[in-house]
């Protein structure tokens, strides 16, 4: 199967199809994985390809426990980038949930070798106390990088990754974001995208392709 590939200028478009709160709005890129049956060993099974292949943008945050993570830290390491909030009421709880099924379908050995990350989109809400709770609850303690910080701090994060983040208006405690998973190589190269409503089996065929590019 012919892997689509989407050119980096439209990621800010593909930002503005956001997770509306209380509602999810599933991004279809190329297609949706939830839809596709079926891929070779050899092609990515993601929603769509990032053309050019370039870097991945900075990644420089501390987790919830203080601890400083830089995504350049992971070269060799295929990695998987979201960006969520711990009170979400749908997508996101969704997101966690279908990683730690990939995992599990990647086995120990093989998901030991590939990185996740979650970028808060949520810096009042994202408090230590609320992350490891979420972690928790999806099972994803030691199994996920949740990453925090100021507004400042995760403004210039998202800005650098084309993700949207706004605050709904007439729901404060909920976040309009985007729902987007993002795969990096081994080398350090943002390739693969995914819809919101990734299949936990496409995650867990694309990480060894991921880290052999």
């Amino acid at each position: 199967m012919r892997q689509k590939g989407i050119d980096l200028r439209l990621l800010l478009a593909l930002a503005a199809l956001v997770v509306v709160a209380g509602a999810i709005a599933l991004l279809a890129v190329g297609g949706s994985s939830a839809t596709k049956t079926k891929h070779t060993p050899a092609s990515f099974a993601a929603s769509g390809l990032l053309t050019p292949v370039q870097a991945a943008p900075p990644l420089a945050l501390r987790n919830y426990l203080g601890q400083p993570v830089n995504l350049n830290s992971y070269k060799g390491k295929p990695v998987l980038v979201t960006f969520l909030y711990t009170h979400c009421p749908d997508v996101c709880p969704l997101i966690a949930s279908n990683l730690r099924v990939a995992q599990n379908l990647m086995g120990p050995a093989g998901a030991s070798k590939a990185e996740v990350i979650a970028v808060s989109v949520d810096p009042r809400g994202d408090t230590s106390k609320a992350v490891a709770t979420f972690l928790a609850h999806h099972e994803m303690t030691g199994r996920m990088q949740y990453l925090v910080g100021s507004t400042a701090e995760l403004a210039r994060t998202w800005k650098a990754w084309g993700v949207g983040s706004e605050r709904d208006a007439q729901q404060p405690q909920l976040v309009n974001h985007s729902g987007l998973i993002f795969g990096i190589t081994g080398t350090g190269k943002r390739l693969t995208v995914y819809a919101s409503n990734f299949r936990p089996a496409d995650i867990a065929h694309d990480v060894p392709l991921l880290a052999a590019r």
